[in-house]
């Protein structure tokens, strides 16, 4: 019976130890993003690190996944830059 016993607890604590490091790895991987829903009226992107080349963007930097150095052109002819 002591056997057993102990065969359950070390079941329980193999258990508990996994799902422990399954959390640590799902938490230390999730990464929240929160943008501003105002959306521009956004014609096409450029970026420093990619030249005179136009990049397909839409409504703000934020949602574009736009770095610094990146430029929103709208289609009034007015930019939005990112930071």
């Amino acid at each position: 019976m002591a056997a057993a016993s102990a065969n359950f607890s070390l079941k329980v604590t193999l258990f508990v130890y996994v799902m422990l490091m399954m959390g640590a790895t799902m938490t230390q991987n999730s990464v929240a993003k929160v943008c501003p829903l105002d959306c521009l009226n956004v014609e096409y992107a450029t970026c420093l690190s990619s030249g005179a080349m136009k990049l397909k963007a839409s409504c703000n930097c934020c949602l574009s996944d736009l770095s610094s150095g990146c430029t929103l052109h709208l289609a009034d002819g007015s930019t939005s830059n990112c930071s």
